[in-house]
């Protein structure tokens, strides 16, 4: 009997095919110990995930850490569990990550360290998708295709995508790769779910015409849509749910109560459909979800495959626009 497989979708015009849900590790040594990490990694793996999304910063804002641990866990269980071909790897660079001039930012000088120095921690002789995490305004957007062209002919790169780009700015360099003959960004990782709707302002016309895939990340508000968060109840004890208060409106717990209401009829959490409903989008290619342990995981996974009909997405729509 063959590993399973989660339900796969395109990565944009690339030819490969990712599981439609993909794992986020930036709360590896944050929210997550390394040792958990590995086993959240496992069980992601052996549920037929293929999709892992890192950067080289994850997780340099915690006490103690300087940046790139996220990558080192991921390169040491690779190598243990010599499966790196069947796993589709992205990272990104952009934030900075040594002293001086160069430290930060998509110029190619920054583009090419940055990219050896998560080959390095990941152990691995290329990236699937290398992302840029932020915009750079001080780099010109010529510059920073020109760099992925360079990583790509050299074999350290398949693919270059990007993470936060205004959709003016998406516009700009996907244009600019078919005029110059530059690689063409595959991918864009936006914050998008039900309570930041945005992306749908700028870009989807832009993903559509040109077929690039679209990963979002929080597809659960930093937690709000789980389920966790109600009307009138305590916030759970925790640093991140007090940074969510601003968030705590009667818009958002409408939202929250539609899902669980919806979710009840079929045998789903709040989590699973809040994922079900980016999944009902044609144009969204996986969603990343940060779990800290193999059973938050698997309730994550429940979703996928799941369909919203065209009701349940109205209602949804209608709560959350």
């Amino acid at each position: 009997m063959g590993k399973p497989e989660l339900p796969s979708r395109p990565l944009g015009n690339t030819g490969i095919r990712v599981s439609e849900i993909c794992l986020g590790t930036m709360q590896f040594r944050w929210t997550c110990t390394e040792a958990m990490s590995y086993r959240v990694l496992d069980s992601f793996f052996r549920a037929g995930g293929n999709f892992i999304d890192t950067a080289d910063i994850y997780t340099y804002w915690v006490k103690g850490l300087k940046g790139g641990e996220a990558e080192t866990i991921i390169g040491n269980w690779l190598k243990k569990r010599r499966n790196r071909r069947q796993v589709v790897l992205a990272s990104k660079c952009m934030v900075r990550m040594w002293p001086g001039t160069t430290g930060e930012g998509l110029s190619r000088v920054h583009m090419v360290q940055a990219c050896e120095d998560s080959l390095r921690r990941l152990q691995t002789d290329f990236i699937d998708l290398y992302q840029a995490h932020w915009p750079d305004p001080g780099t010109p957007i010529e510059e920073t295709l020109a760099a992925y062209a360079g990583l790509i002919r050299a074999g350290k790169i398949r693919y270059a995508g990007c993470s936060n780009f205004s959709g003016g700015l998406l516009g700009e360099a996907l244009a600019l790769s078919r005029h110059a003959g530059l690689p063409q960004l595959v991918s864009i990782q936006p914050k998008y779910n039900l309570l930041l709707r945005d992306f749908e302002q700028d870009h989807v016309a832009l993903v559509k015409k040109y077929g690039v895939a679209v990963i979002p990340y929080s597809p659960l508000m930093a937690g709000l849509l789980t389920g966790k968060y109600r009307k009138g109840r305590p916030l759970p004890a925790s640093d991140r749910a007090s940074g969510l208060k601003s968030l705590l409106t009667d818009k958002t717990f409408k939202v929250i109560e539609t899902l669980d209401r919806l979710g009840k009829k079929r045998g789903k959490t709040v989590a699973q459909m809040a994922l079900g409903w980016l999944l009902s989008h044609d144009w969204i290619t996986a969603p990343i979800v940060g779990a800290n342990s193999p059973e938050q995981l698997a309730d994550n996974l429940g979703a996928a495959a799941l369909k919203l009909t065209p009701e349940e997405r109205s209602e949804l729509d209608k709560v959350s626009g």
